[in-house]
């Protein structure tokens, strides 16, 4: 079957119209903090997007209105190259980020929620530049092509092909029969997350500025700040940091979860597997963290504006569980500088990288349903060797889990690792020495951010080489999308018309 190329690029004209909306969206911000030429330039950005998204979908307005799984793939994979591609104009007109390449990988870290930055002095942005660079994370949170697939029906064009490209994981959780909506509730539950951090911060003592960018941020598991310091610019302020503490979890959480809560369906969230060895992961990790912390790691020398408030234990405990949360979830917030935590917390939060937060949450990573699939497939395997003639299932909410999605989950894993061993090659090749080489390569696959080595957590990725930000900006991708989804695009079985 031959691709139906006109549906592709009318799909891609839709994202990018939404692309250039958003920047209209920066320059209203600009223009209300009365930043003139910015706002104009921002308003140029928007208006240019605009009329290259409304040339493509006229253009290719006659087209068949049917969309196979090989164009849902296309459409996501090259949905997410367009959108950094033509995000980077609000950068470029400003002069914020002169130069392509980093222009290019700000906007891929932003849309992928990785959180990783090549500016050296945030604080100097303008605000109407600041606004765009979190909405790429709020919008590729939850995902463009969720919030596209919402207005389908419009189009006449079925979603299941892009909501099955968008969100490859295990989980086929769905709210409702109809996926757009699906996509509307989604959309919805994490609006309303978003709104209510926002209104908390700015109670809390945060300028609205600052709490609806760090909202937008700590929702789509993204990481972007507006102070150089990140979150460690409030150390003096621990409330701010435990509401987004909570938000972070909430974040790393299935939001089909978040569904069941708002329905009091509160059993549902109980009895889920995935959840409860979430919040066990996060416990525990967190206490470890705080142990060592408290009675080893110097708090005062590895915090940022650390001021001891609440005193030490207190200290230990919130900047552990900030920390821990922020990279299993790849959030990516920094309230400390973690590489300073003795050498075992440094293995230890690397470890952490590849962990992930549930499936259908903003987070990346691995995700700890997967994780927890590989452990019990593992446990079965042991007794398989001792009872060679047992059928032995893999249960997962005492449900038998099919053959082919633990293969998937293997096949995945493997994948992963090796993803991360060439992404680290990668960079090793650019003369990057070998803790910052894995540190760049689990950072960027698994999304998170802040790394180690050169590029930790009180750095930034302004001294990687133009390859290297391009290299990182793939990682990103894949990652984002979990591998399969890009990949498979290399492979030519992919490309043969049957």
């Amino acid at each position: 079957m031959k691709l139906n190329y006109k549906i592709i690029f009318h799909f891609l004209g839709l994202l990018i119209l939404f692309n250039g909306g958003f920047m209209i969206l920066s320059a209203l911000v600009s223009l209300l903090y009365d930043e003139d030429g910015i706002t104009f330039q921002l308003f140029l950005a928007g208006i240019i997007t605009l009329i290259v998204g409304v040339l493509a979908m006229v253009s290719t307005r006659h087209h068949k209105k049917e969309m196979n799984k090989r164009e849902g793939y296309i459409v996501v994979s090259f949905g997410w190259l367009i959108m950094a591609l033509s995000g980077t104009m609000p950068y470029l007109i400003t002069g914020s980020i002169p130069d392509f390449s980093s222009a290019f990988f700000e906007t891929m870290s932003g849309f992928t929620t990785t959180g990783a930055s090549i500016l050296d002095d945030i604080e100097s942005v303008p605000k109407g530049v600041l606004f765009w660079r979190s909405l790429t994370h709020w919008i590729g949170g939850m995902g463009i092509i969720v919030l596209a697939i919402a207005i389908l029906p419009l189009l006449g064009i079925g979603g299941m092909q892009l909501f099955a490209a968008e969100a490859p994981g295990p989980s086929a959780d769905k709210l409702h029969p109809r996926i757009t909506d699906t996509a509307k509730r989604l959309w919805l539950i994490y609006f309303g997350y978003t709104a209510a951090e926002t209104i908390l911060l700015q109670v809390a003592g945060m300028s609205f500025f600052d709490a609806i960018n760090h909202s937008m941020c700590t929702l789509s598991t993204g990481g972007f700040s507006t102070k150089n310091a990140s979150v460690a610019y409030w150390n003096g302020q621990p409330v701010i940091q435990y509401i987004i503490i909570v938000f972070m979890f909430l974040a790393g959480t299935n939001f089909v979860l978040s569904y069941f809560a708002f329905k009091g369906r509160v059993q549902k969230i109980i009895g889920d597997e995935e959840f409860r060895l979430y919040f066990k992961f996060v416990a525990i990790f967190t206490i470890i963290a705080a142990i060592i912390i408290y009675f080893k790691a110097d708090i005062a020398a590895s915090t940022i504006n650390h001021p001891m408030v609440w005193g030490e234990a207190e200290s230990a405990f919130r900047h552990s569980l900030f920390q821990v949360l922020a990279i299993i979830t790849t959030t990516g917030f920094v309230t400390a500088n973690y590489t300073l935590w003795t050498p075992f917390l440094v293995v230890f939060f690397f470890g952490l990288m590849f962990l992930g937060g549930s499936a259908g949450s903003t987070s990346g990573g691995v995700k700890v349903v997967r994780h927890l699939l590989l452990i019990k497939n593992g446990f079965i395997e042991f007794k398989r060797a001792l009872h060679p003639n047992a059928i032995l299932p893999v249960r997962y909410n005492k449900k038998s889990v099919s053959g082919d999605i633990v293969f998937n989950v293997l096949a995945f894993f493997i994948l992963y690792m090796l993803s991360f061993i060439i992404g680290a090659l990668g960079f090793s090749m650019m003369e990057i020495d070998f803790e910052s080489s894995i540190g760049l390569a689990a950072s960027s696959l698994g999304n998170v951010g802040p790394a180690l080595g050169d590029f930790g957590p009180v750095n930034n990725y302004s001294a990687l080489p133009s390859i290297g930000k391009w290299w990182c900006s793939f990682l990103m991708l894949i990652g984002r999308l979990e591998l399969f989804t890009v990949l498979v695009l290399f492979t030519p079985f992919f490309w043969r018309n049957r």
